[in-house]
């Protein structure tokens, strides 16, 4: 199992060491990994189609999706408000209204793109079996995209190493999740690593799902994009509504959201102090998804 994660991992890191300076290209490579997304998510869709007893399954994904994220929320939530009171940060008191709606309605696409590959599964006559290796595929170039993505953000370790509020938050939800992890591993009766795997989302339910779904099953992979999406939507009403009174709380909860996806939030509402620490936090988050989660999966064997 460990040769298979650094198989898959591979080229994550493979991409992460390319760096692109012609912007047009950053801007196609964005596109494109936006599209595989949606490719692979659909594929997702598909897989669930083809489960047996899918309507329990779906019962499974529900019981699951709820007790992960009310244990995860939970423990983040009873961890983050510490760094607001050890290291405050002054932000910006000017309200601004935000296209809330708008933003929620991007992540609800995901939603009908699963739905939509589950819709065609039920109603396809012809066997699904390929539809793992060619999810399996997709993610190997996926994830070297992702790579690029992430060496190409604009952030150097020297500049990570010295926000010490963006690190201590990535710290918290890491330690927290964790914490939230095992114990709805507990609840549920799933081995610790699964558990462990499962809380390693931070808030990317499109990778989140995808690795989830590759090494576990559909199932899985269905509870972990639920998770991290429901993560994403609530925070985004958390961010405008907590965000003057307890900014690291708001940054940290986005997760690694907290770089791309709710950034405009955190900046409209909380000032340009905030950016920094939101990207920072977010970019930490973003690079240990896939090493978390890869890790606890090859503790599987």
């Amino acid at each position: 199992m460990l040769s298979g994660m650094l198989f898959i991992f591979a080229p994550l890191v493979f991409g992460y060491f390319i760096s692109i300076s012609r912007e047009a290209t950053l801007v196609t490579i964005n596109k494109v990994t936006s599209q595989l997304i949606y490719v692979i998510l659909s594929l997702m869709g598909l897989s669930l189609a083809a489960l047996d007893n899918l309507s329990s399954n779906l019962q499974t994904i529900l019981l699951y999706t709820a007790t992960f994220f009310f244990c995860l929320g939970i423990c983040n939530l009873a961890g983050l408000p510490l760094i607001d009171r050890l290291l405050p940060v002054v932000t910006d008191k000017t309200q601004k209204k935000l296209p809330l709606s708008a933003m929620a309605l991007e992540s609800a696409k995901l939603i009908l793109v699963v739905g939509g590959g589950l819709f065609v599964g039920l109603l396809l006559p012809f066997e699904l079996h390929w539809v793992d290796t060619a999810s399996e595929w997709i993610l190997f170039i996926l994830l070297f995209f992702i790579g690029i993505q992430l060496r190409n953000s604009g952030l150097t370790l020297k500049q990570i190493l010295l926000n010490k509020h963006g690190m201590l938050i990535a710290l918290v939800i890491i330690v927290t999740s964790m914490l939230g992890g095992l114990l709805a591993g507990h609840l549920l009766g799933l081995p610790i690593y699964q558990a462990l795997a499962m809380a390693s989302g931070f808030g990317w339910y499109s990778l989140a799902g995808i690795l989830m779904g590759d090494a576990f099953g559909p199932v899985f992979g269905g509870t972990s994009f639920m998770i991290e999406l429901l993560r994403e939507l609530v925070a985004l009403v958390v961010i405008p509504l907590l965000i003057r009174s307890y900014p690291c709380t708001s940054i940290g909860y986005a997760g690694a959201t907290a770089m791309d996806f709710t950034l405009p939030v955190i900046q409209t509402t909380g000032g340009v102090r905030c950016v920094p620490i939101a990207i920072v936090s977010g970019f930490i988050l973003s690079l240990l998804v896939p090493v978390l989660m890869l890790f606890f999966v090859s503790l599987a064997s």
